[in-house]
């Protein structure tokens, strides 16, 4: 719990439900949470509009057979949810205080905010390498998502960063598209299940895969026009070659490529709500109900609901985070009018 030390003077609004990010996981709840007039404010959140802005041509989200660009996407759903009520604010949810009714949401410029129900939709954001290129080509031949992507690049040579259960899985799945698959780790050893060390092993042998230990990427070459060309890498026997740049046994080289994917893991957005009783797991990733019935993205506060990335660290697809906003934005609704009912008898009674 924080320290509850502002006084009522400095509450910016009281509001019936703020949703911290403009992902499809967000925007979706805005949508469903404005048609059921709870005027609810969004808060952008350091990523504004998610990690599906970083996707230049989305294929596979329904009702657009010939695509749509990620930043197109995110705009027309922040348009539609503008247009049923919903509120857009700049800025960051830097805490979440569930000390006491209604909650207190404080953003990172300061400004405090009340709220009777909070859908943490703030997402995951992917983790990357900061080498050179990286920046420039993202979207552009890198990716964070080969289910998202590896469609676009057909009969290319692609490289897959990682050497955990996720890199296994997206370069196994590449394999449909690619010319050749190359898993880029920087040790020896796999941290990934057997399971998928066997699938791995079976297309190794196959002529589909091809594992380089003991290596990483230092750079990306390309353009955003003519997508990543060729990667820069560095190799040493040990592994982690880029602390023994200045061992004789390092090896510098460059390579053509067509795709680069990472797959190196998330970090789930969920700093805010540490203070507070919502459950995280050991990643952070917030546990929610789920289940069958109502409430599925309940957390163990009443009045903070999860959905999209911030909970789901498997499937992280665009139409998934979209579904689970909708549940989250109807299961507040369901608990907003139980607050109000609560509120109107405990009124009668103190009137009486």
């Amino acid at each position: 719990m924080s320290d509850q030390s502002s006084s009522d003077d400095e509450i910016v609004e009281h509001r019936k439900l703020i949703i911290a990010g403009t992902g499809i996981a967000g925007l979706t709840a805005a949508i469903y949470a404005g048609r059921s007039n709870n005027e609810p404010l969004v808060i952008e959140g350091d990523e504004p509009g998610g990690q599906l802005t970083l996707t230049t041509d989305v294929a596979n989200y329904p009702g657009f057979p010939d695509g749509i660009g990620g930043p197109d996407l995110i705009n027309r759903m922040k348009e539609q949810a503008t247009q049923f009520g919903a509120e857009t604010e700049h800025g960051i949810v830097e805490n979440v205080d569930d000390s006491e009714r209604p909650f207190r949401v404080e953003l990172r410029n300061g400004d405090v905010y009340t709220a009777d129900a909070v859908i943490a939709a703030s997402g995951a954001s992917a983790r990357t390498l900061g080498i050179p290129g990286e920046d420039e080509l993202m979207g552009y031949g890198l990716s964070t998502c080969a289910t998202c992507d590896g469609a676009f690049f057909r009969d290319e040579d692609m490289i897959v960063v990682g050497g955990g259960d996720a890199a296994m899985e997206e370069a196994t799945f590449l394999t449909k598209f690619a010319d050749t698959v190359f898993i880029v780790h920087r040790r020896e050893e796999f941290r990934a299940e057997d399971y998928w060390i066997d699938r791995v092993e079976e297309k190794v042998e196959a002529g589909e895969i091809e594992i380089i230990r003991n290596t990483e990427v230092t750079e990306l070459h390309g353009t955003p026009e003519d997508g990543v060309e060729s990667v820069t890498m560095v190799t040493n026997p040990e592994g982690h070659p880029t602390d023994k740049l200045d061992d004789p046994e390092t090896e510098e080289y460059e390579t053509e490529i067509g795709a680069v994917f990472y797959a190196i893991g998330h970090t789930p957005n969920t700093e805010y709500l540490e203070g507070t009783d919502a459950v995280m797991d050991e990643a952070g990733y917030l546990q929610t109900k789920g289940g069958f019935d109502g409430g599925q993205t309940a957390t163990d506060v009443p009045g903070i609901f999860g959905a999209g990335d911030v909970v789901d660290y498997h499937y992280q697809q665009a139409i998934t985070a979209g579904g689970m906003g909708c549940k989250a934005a109807i299961d507040a609704d369901e608990y907003l009018e139980a607050h109000e009912t609560e509120s109107a008898k405990e009124q009668a009674v103190a009137d009486d």
